[in-house]
């Protein structure tokens, strides 16, 4: 399989120069091993999924600890979280090593619990996302940014079924009980039938004749493991009522795509969820772009009670935001612009820069002012905006 470099290399090399430890977290299959080994090819790595790996840590961890000879990578470090303790006193012991103990983890929130207590000022934390469009424009609405789905097509659909199964057999029963691994199943396809909407509970539970609780543990275990994203509403009214519920939508484009059974560019482009799709995957470039920096994830939605609705507005420095606005169509009509001028009247004087994206048409015309101070971009063009570093 042919090699992609990473847009997170740089900051991953500078935290391996300055932390004893590493944390990389991101979803299954992602590269995070593939990432770490490039970047350090001389460390010993350790497996923790396997089982005699495991029952060695568990008998006696600082015997295991000590038969290794950093660096060393650890994969999959939530099966053996309590290797935290013992590393730190190794740390401690040798604070002036950098890069010697390396984790990756696929489970983020209890990995985040364990590197708080035990870890804190030792280890540096990275999430490393599925590849970007920046990184291959192999990676698009259909395919998604998996590495095995963008750079072997062909057999996307199998790797996609058997991904959701090794999903759902380790990760998903490694975190919770659930009783009827079927309906779980039949919850995923309906998370994906409500891509890019405003998420609703109740709506998913009575379909499945399970619980709100119940409903809401499962979407819990979909945001840990990085299989799905919430987008929260922004926090500042503006002089309005908001709708406070967050937009729900898989992190993968590909993935979603899978579960909602389009198979190929034409079917998607006939879907009607083309349009959640296309939004979805702008929201994932979004936020590898951030994280791809080192940076905080920062993507919120809109929408008031008198239905004003932008899809996202993305703080920037220097109290601005950027307010974007998602369509799936190859043409941008200035009609489109009307919930981007809306919401600049609304935020009283801040700086706020106004971005339609669209999909990019074969005979594309350069356009870029679409009405006085909206600006319109292709997915294309949009992507090497948020890549580029700048702050405009």
């Amino acid at each position: 399989m042919p090699t992609i470099a990473r847009q997170i290399a740089p900051v991953l090399h500078s935290a391996l120069r300055r932390f004893p430890a590493l944390v990389l977290t991101g979803p299954r299959r992602s590269g995070k091993t593939t990432l770490l080994r490039m970047a350090v090819p001389r460390a010993r790595y350790v497996l923790l999924e396997d089982p005699d790996v495991q029952d060695r840590v568990r008998r006696d961890p600082r015997a295991f600890l000590e038969a290794l000879k950093p660096p060393v990578i650890f994969d999959e470090i939530q099966n053996t979280p309590q290797l935290f303790d013992y590393v730190r006193t190794l740390v401690d012991a040798h604070p002036r090593r950098m890069g010697q103990w390396l984790f990756t983890g696929s489970q983020e929130a209890p990995l985040m619990q364990g590197v708080s207590e035990s870890m804190a000022g030792r280890a540096a934390i990275l999430q490393l996302l599925p590849f970007s469009q920046a990184e291959t424009p192999k990676a698009d609405p259909l395919l998604g940014g998996f590495p095995e789905a963008v750079l072997r097509p062909r057999g996307r659909q199998l790797w996609y079924a058997s991904y959701l199964q090794t999903y759902i057999e380790r990760d998903v029963r490694s975190i919770s009980s659930v009783r009827d691994l079927a309906v779980f199943r039949r919850f995923l396809a309906l998370v994906a039938s409500r891509h890019g909407q405003m998420l609703n509970r109740t709506d998913l539970a009575a379909p499945l004749g399970v619980s709100v609780p119940t409903v809401s543990e499962w979407l819990h275990i979909l945001e840990i493991t990085g299989q799905i994203v919430l987008v929260p509403p922004y926090f500042e009214n503006f002089g309005k009522r908001l709708v406070k519920s967050p937009k729900v939508y898989w992190g993968d484009a590909g993935l979603a795509c899978h579960l909602l059974g389009i198979q190929s560019q034409s079917e998607l482009d006939r879907s009607p969820f083309l349009g959640p799709i296309f939004e979805g995957f702008v929201a994932t470039e979004i936020l590898k772009a951030q994280v791809n920096r080192g940076q905080r994830k920062g993507l919120y939605s809109f929408r008031d009670q008198q239905g004003l609705e932008v899809d996202f507005l993305v703080p920037r420095p220097n109290a601005r935001f950027w307010a974007v606005e998602v369509k799936a169509s190859k043409t941008a009509q200035s009609w489109m612009a009307g919930p981007l001028q809306s919401l600049a009247r609304a935020a009283d004087g801040r700086a706020v820069r106004r971005i339609l994206v669209h999909r990019t048409a074969r005979m594309q015309t350069p356009l870029k002012a679409l009405v006085p101070g909206v600006e319109a971009l292709t997915l294309e063009q949009f992507v090497a905006e948020i890549n580029s570093g700048k702050n405009p």
